[in-house]
C-alpha cells in the first residue's frame, strides 16, 4: 500500500479521483496538513537555531504559516468544502530529517547549516505543492483560488531566497570554519 493514505490504510479504502476538483481537494488537504506539521515543528527550528538571522527567520516564518493555513482554510470554502488535512506522509520525513539535526551534537554552525539545508528541502516540498494546485485551479476557473495560493507559492518562494541569503553570508562560512 505504498502511497496510500493513512486513512486509506486504517479504513481499507483507496483514494478516488474522479475529477480535477477531486484532485484539488487531495492537494489541499496534503497541503494543509503540511502546514500543520510545519506550525508544531517550527518552533523546535527557532530554538535549536544558532545564529540570530536564523532564528528570526524562522520565528517568522512559523508566523507566516499560520497565514499560509487561514488561507488554505479560505481556499477550502472556495469549493464547499471545511478545512481538513489528510496526513502528509512526504512532511512528517521532512520534519523527522529535521528532529535528527536538533538533536545532533556538533558544532552549532555547522547543524545551523544542516537546519537551512532541512528548512529548503520543506520550502521546496511546499513550492511544489501550491504550485500544482495553483494549476489546477487555474484549469477549474477559481480565479480567487489561484490568487491566494499564488500568494502563498510567492512567500515560500522568499523564505527559500532569504534562506539562501543566511546560509550564503552568516551560516556557511561559519560552519567552513568549524
Amino acid at each position: 500500500m505504498a502511497g496510500t493514505s493513512w486513512f486509506a490504510k486504517m479504513t481499507g479504502q483507496s483514494l478516488t479521483l474522479d475529477s480535477l476538483q477531486d484532485l484539488v481537494l487531495q492537494q489541499l488537504e496534503d497541503l494543509y496538513s503540511a502546514e500543520e506539521q510545519l506550525i508544531d515543528a517550527l518552533p523546535k527550528m527557532v530554538e535549536a537555531a544558532h545564529e540570530p538571522e536564523l532564528k528570526a527567520a524562522f520565528q517568522e516564518h512559523l508566523e507566516q504559516t499560520r497565514r499560509q493555513r487561514d488561507r488554505l482554510d479560505r481556499v477550502f470554502r472556495m469549493f464547499g468544502q471545511e478545512p481538513k488535512g489528510e496526513t502528509c506522509e512526504a512532511m512528517e520525513g521532512l520534519i523527522e530529517e529535521g528532529e535528527e539535526i536538533i538533536a545532533a551534537e556538533g558544532d552549532p554552525e555547522v547543524k545551523d547549516a544542516a537546519l537551512i539545508a532541512a528548512a529548503q528541502r520543506v520550502e521546496h516540498y511546499e513550492m511544489a505543492g501550491y504550485g500544482c494546485v495553483r494549476t489546477f485551479c487555474a484549469r477549474l476557473g477559481k480565479q480567487e483560488a489561484v490568487r491566494i495560493l499564488q500568494e502563498t507559492l510567492e512567500e515560500e518562494r522568499e523564505t527559500d531566497k532569504r534562506l539562501t541569503q543566511i546560509a550564503e553570508h552568516w551560516v556557511n562560512p561559519e560552519a567552513a570554519r568549524a
